[in-house]
């Protein structure tokens, strides 16, 4: 009977001994994945937030240089302003010797226009713009129009003509919180995570001020740190629910209720842990796009080939693909990740089963040989980068290119870091030479600060003066590509999508339909005569129904993607008889 009594009683007290240590271990596995993941979320948010406030404040920069280039006139404000504005920008200013005298949009923003030096609440850090030469931001603040403001402001400096510099007085950007981060929030909280982004009152000052915050209490947040300026700030998050895994407590706890489910129970909890563990690391160190290493998998990996073989030949490449942003522009970003796994499953295929591969981010993928010297290795990554590289688009397969830098440890190295640097350097060399190539590192090249490497695409687009398609020529099936901004602006369509929807793609659509026979024959008939470029002037079909009378330079080439297009400017008639009628008149 003692027995009996005795073998429960020692098979309860161990039970429970061994659920209260499996509790213990859970609540600190799930409590240290938790912060490891939150550390990961607020670090890659808390960068973008950085890039995306940065991008804002930019375009006090861009006034600088019109100002600096116009000597310091303000020709066209409401033009270049209503260029670079932004659903997530209130307003932009001009403040000259401190005084705001010009605001677009000017309706609502009346109140704006004050001396910064002297004003009480802006004097103080105006000023320290001024005398440091820094540029600064000030809030947030409630605007008027509803929601928040962050004032930006950027002192700008010109020289007299004796060549001494004076401050001419600030450009100003108002951002609206938190439409300039609006995505990277909204992300967060799709995760579950309660966030607080704050930064110091003044540049001088260690104290931080709220910018913004989701609702409720933040307990032990993961945070990140950065500095734009000389101002600092501080991204935080912690989950919604909490660091503990409740759920997963309360159900390993209720197998105290018996000592056979107790057994069964907590093996399967031990297997699920492992398995979960497992995972997150396969995660962790895994690219999910490609399937080989992502940057920190391959570090770790790449350490240990070295640190166990110290005294052999390694060769380390960095290679990306050619204009990847001009791949994404064109074709989308699904087209741009298909380029990427193509890439990827083309390294796998090519070279010897034991190279570790990895990719560092964005277009650009890293490699390290080993057992190879650089000279053994410059055939191998020479016939890989002149190896054809292709994605499918639309059935058929669109070539790109790449270009690789290599270094060899230790000849070159004496750490895995040192080398990946060494790699970088070449691979940097190849660009400026002009990229789709191959180059091994040499002693005095320096990878330094990497640099934007002529223009994409989109950006010169964006930003050329005047509005601006692509389309097929073709005279029976023509097919619009591409719209800039400026297009869509004066004919008032809200994106390209609604570009694309109401006319069908055709740019015999965007034609009043009286004109439409005449114009098309106008325009093949200046081609066909032998001509590259036609002159047309026609009234422009707008998104609403009406039109617009508009003259029409049209240059035809041939495009790689897709044959003979159009590329065409769109001047409005009115505005330019207008404009050089009082030119000439005067």
């Amino acid at each position: 009977m003692k027995k009996k009594n005795l073998v429960p009683l020692i098979v309860l007290l161990l039970g429970m001994c061994l659920v209260v240590f499996i509790v213990y271990k859970t609540d600190t596995h799930e409590k240290e994945q938790r912060h490891t993941t939150a550390q990961l979320n607020v670090s890659t948010y808390g960068e973008r937030i950085k890039n995306e406030i940065t991008n804002g404040m930019k375009i006090t920069d861009t006034l600088k240089q019109v100002l600096i280039s116009e000597n310091g006139e303000i020709n066209q404000f409401d033009t270049i302003a209503g260029n670079l504005i932004s659903d997530s920008v209130e307003s932009i200013q001009f403040a000259p010797e401190g005084v705001v005298t010009d605001i677009y949009p000017a309706e609502g923003n009346e109140a704006g226009k004050i001396d910064l030096l002297h004003d009480k609440d802006r004097s103080r850090i105006s000023c320290y713009a001024k005398d440091n030469h820094t540029i600064i931001t000030q809030g947030p603040f409630e605007l008027k129009q509803g929601s928040y403001g962050i004032a930006v402001r950027n002192p700008v400096y010109l020289k007299d003509k004796n060549g001494q510099e004076y401050f001419w007085g600030f450009t100003i950007v108002i951002l609206r919180v938190p439409d300039i981060f609006s995505n990277s929030i909204r992300a967060l909280s799709n995760f579950g995570y309660k966030y607080r982004l704050s930064k110091t009152e003044a540049p001088w000052s260690s104290a931080y001020k709220v910018v913004y915050q989701s609702d409720g209490h933040m307990t032990l947040p993961a945070s990140y740190n950065f500095t734009i300026g000389k101002e600092n700030w501080k991204f935080e998050v912690t989950p919604e629910n909490g660091w503990r895994n409740n759920t997963l407590i309360v159900t390993v706890s209720t197998i105290f209720t018996a000592i056979t489910l107790l057994l069964s129970g907590l093996t399967r909890v031990w297997l699920v842990s492992k398995e979960n563990k497992n995972k997150f690391q396969i995660l962790a160190h895994t690219d999910s796009l490609t399937g080989i290493y992502n940057r920190c998998g391959f570090d770790e990996e790449a350490e240990k080939m070295i640190d166990r073989n110290p005294k052999t030949h390694f060769v380390s490449a960095l290679l990306d693909i050619d204009d990847f942003k001009f791949i994404n522009d064109i074709y989308g970003h699904a087209y741009g990740d298909k380029a990427l796994k193509s890439l990827a499953d083309s390294m796998k295929t090519f070279f010897p089963p034991d190279t570790l591969l990895g990719r560092n981010g964005g277009d650009e993928f890293c490699l390290l040989l080993p057992n190879y010297t650089c000279e053994d290795a410059k055939e191998l990554l020479l016939q890989f980068t002149r190896l054809p590289k292709t994605f499918s688009y639309k059935g058929k397969e669109q070539p790109f290119n790449i270009s690789l830098g290599y270094a060899e440890y230790p000849t070159f190295a004496s750490s895995h870091s040192q080398l990946m640097r060494c790699a970088d350097a070449a691979l940097y060399a190849i660009k400026l030479h002009g990229k789709n190539g191959c180059m091994a590192y040499r002693e005095g090249l320096q990878s330094g600060v990497r640099k934007q490497l002529g223009f994409a695409f989109k950006d010169v687009s964006e930003h050329l003066p005047g509005a601006f398609i692509i389309y097929k020529a073709d005279k029976d099936d023509d097919e619009l590509f591409y719209a800039n901004h400026e297009f869509l602006h004066m004919t008032g369509y809200k994106d390209m999508d609604e570009l694309f929807r109401l006319t069908k793609k055709s740019f015999r659509n965007l034609i009043r339909e009286d004109e439409q026979q005449m114009i098309e024959s106008s325009i093949w008939e200046q081609i066909d005569s032998g001509n590259e470029n036609d002159y047309i002037h026609f009234h422009l079909r707008k998104a609403d129904g009406s039109n617009l009378s508009v003259l029409d330079h049209g240059r035809i080439v041939e495009s790689q993607q897709y044959g003979k297009v159009f590329y065409v400017l769109f001047t409005d008639w009115e505005d330019m008889h207008i404009h050089y009628s009082d030119k000439f008149s005067g």
